[in-house]
């Protein structure tokens, strides 16, 4: 496709680097020649020096011809004025990154009246990814499909577990449930299980499991259940005003510690239901005296990424709190990684990552389309909308599908259905399919090249 990135600060960067892996035709927009010089010298691309809300700097970009547009200045105004002239210039779908708090509520209209095709917060994104991970205390990551209503979650098997040594075909038969073990990832290597696969300590599965199960599967594998009912929060930006909100909707206690007089007043106000302290999170005497040895869950969202992990580290020594760290910069992600500072949280990759797969969305092709992806660490999670096609109505068990591709799941008119191999998927269904092989764009793309055969 052909993509204008308008903004060539860090989301737009890390966009400029995974669009261009992915194959796309892309021109990139700033105003900062510096900028744009680092990136075409990285990445095959064209730039251009100028604004993003100007028509004939958009026209010298080639909007005209453009699929996409995406915005992702560090200023609202400008990224919604961009997608607006685009979207007149050419008709052209357009992504913008909207962070002020005061549009939330107007993000529905934003996008449904002004014809913007998605606008993205990217501190309402992160508390949403962080307030999942709350609600399942067990996961590491916890990947949504079908509006929310199925969710593939990452767990590691821990110490003991009654899954260490177990083959996955044993797993439902052994532990009376009804899960479904999509992939295994260990020593750095992915793996779509077959049933002969043995599982091992320490491996990282991607689960799905009916809501029903979920507790009572945790508990006879020896992961905890007990629900978070207490979170403490160090820093009051956005990320910790977003998550504080669907913490307390959800009936979940939380407590806010910002050193910004100004700032606690006006979470006060916003958040009457949190506790909001006034003093420096990094003070340990304060967070013994507000209960950090008793929180269940640990969120460091300062702006300064070492404080961040620091304080991780220290309430990882004092706590049994579940820890989130936020940090901003790429650099050292590796040493970073080996620290136990609990869930890394890094919002201009989650900006990023939720762009990407509005991308490959895009790309329809014979009929059927992505309708959701989410990368998971060597391997890809896709929701495909079943078009017509010659093998609709053929049992699972007969359809040639690839070995590096798992179904899932089928969502059948808001119906989850774990498959096996009897079942059939109908026109209008969306399926759940998880693969190391990645580039897929289509559900043709699951069957083996040779005996699927494209519909014509």
């Amino acid at each position: 496709m052909r993509i204008i990135i308008v903004g060539c600060g860090k989301v737009g960067s890390e966009l400029a680097g995974q669009l261009s892996a992915a194959g796309h035709d892309l021109t990139l927009i700033d105003l900062s020649e510096r900028r744009l010089d680092e990136l075409s010298n990285t990445y095959d691309l064209a730039t251009v020096k100028g604004s993003g809300t100007s028509y004939h700097v958009l026209r010298e970009a080639g909007v005209q011809d453009t699929d996409l547009l995406i915005a992702v200045t560090t200023h609202d105004e400008i990224n919604l004025l961009s997608c607006l002239i685009a979207r007149k210039a050419s008709g052209c779908h357009a992504i913008a990154r909207v962070r002020d708090p005061e549009y939330v509520s107007d993000l529905g209209f934003i996008r449904d009246e002004l014809g913007i095709s998605m606008v993205i917060n990217p501190e309402l994104s992160t508390a949403r990814v962080v307030s999942r991970l709350i609600r399942f205390p067990s996961a590491i990551r916890v990947s949504t499909f079908a509006r929310g209503r199925i969710e593939l979650l990452d767990l590691k098997i821990p110490h003991e577990s009654r899954l260490d040594g177990m083959a996955v075909c044993e797993v439902n038969p052994l532990l009376r449930t009804d899960v479904l073990l999509c992939m295994v990832r260990r020593d750095g290597q992915t793996y779509i299980p077959k049933g002969d696969f043995i599982l091992h300590e320490n491996d990282n599965i991607t689960v799905i499991i009916p809501p029903h199960e979920q507790n009572e599967f945790f508990e006879k594998v020896g992961l905890p259940v007990k629900r978070i009912s207490s979170a403490m929060l160090v820093g009051g930006g956005k990320i910790s005003y977003f998550l504080a909100k669907i913490l307390l909707d959800s009936g979940i206690a939380v407590k806010i510690i910002e050193n910004k007089l100004e700032r606690c007043e006006a979470l006060s106000e916003m958040l009457p239901n949190a506790t909001i302290i006034y003093g420096d999170g990094t003070d340990r005497d304060l967070l013994d005296e507000e209960g950090l040895a008793t929180c269940e869950a640990f969120a460091a969202l300062t702006g300064m990424d070492e404080e961040n992990i620091l304080l991780a580290l220290h309430a990882g020594r004092h706590s049994r709190a579940k820890l989130f760290t936020k940090v901003n910069r790429v650099n050292f992600e590796e040493v970073i990684a080996s620290m136990p500072i609990g869930k890394v949280i890094r919002p201009k990759q989650t900006t990023a990552e939720l762009i990407s797969q509005y991308t490959r969305a895009m790309q329809n092709s014979m009929g059927s389309n992505v309708e959701t992806l989410h990368q998971l660490d060597g391997a890809e999670a896709l929701e495909f909308r079943v078009a017509a096609h010659h093998l609709t109505g053929v049992p699972l068990q007969y359809m040639p599908i690839r070995p590096d591709v798992l179904l899932c799941c089928i969502n059948r008119r808001g119906k989850r259905i774990i498959p096996r191999g009897h079942d059939v998927l109908h026109e209008g269904d969306t399926v759940i399919v998880v693969s190391t092989f990645e580039g897929m764009n289509d559900l043709q793309d699951i069957f083996l090249p040779t005996a699927g055969g494209r519909e014509k």
